[in-house]
């Protein structure tokens, strides 16, 4: 009897941010390739970005998606819902302002800051994306940052001299 192997499904869910094609000029003439941007996240408090370059579509997505897998960060969720506080965060030319809101509010966000706090698993929160460019990337990456610089809401233990 022949056994099969089948890959464990993941519970990560993924978005495409971005699919450019870029192009590379040498003496014959134009070389193109595709850069794809993805989202990766559990919806439970783990994201990640990543960005990959491939000679068809479906080898850049590949890539992006394995980079971001290995590029994941924990997000402190305050009750499974929203960020326990308001951040803000820059990266190149992207800033963006994350606020926190009560239960039923639901995610307000544009474009990649949205899909970003989604695959975190924020339900409830109020973004805005303060800086002038409208670049996918770099506001995604700006969201990350906001989203690292989060406080955790856990009690730290008190030290007894």
């Amino acid at each position: 009897m022949a056994r099969e192997f089948t890959q464990p499904k993941s519970e990560l869910k993924e978005k495409v941010l971005d699919m450019r094609r870029v192009t590379r000029v040498v003496a014959g003439g134009k070389r193109f390739r595709f850069r794809a941007t993805v989202v990766v996240g559990d919806e439970a408090g783990k994201v990640g970005i990543g960005v990959g370059k491939g000679l068809d579509v479906q080898q850049a997505i590949a890539k992006a998606k394995a980079k971001a897998n290995r590029e994941m960060v924990t997000v402190a969720l305050f009750d499974k819902r929203t960020i326990a506080h308001e951040t803000e965060a820059k990266y190149s030319a992207a800033k963006v302002r994350i606020k926190p809101a009560q239960a039923g509010h639901g995610l307000r966000a544009g474009s990649a800051v949205r899909s970003v706090l989604a695959l975190a698993g924020v339900k409830d929160a109020t973004a805005k994306v303060l800086g002038r460019t409208p670049n996918k990337l770099t506001n995604a990456w700006a969201t990350i940052e906001a989203l690292k610089s989060l406080k955790s809401t856990k009690p730290k233990a008190i030290e007894v001299a």
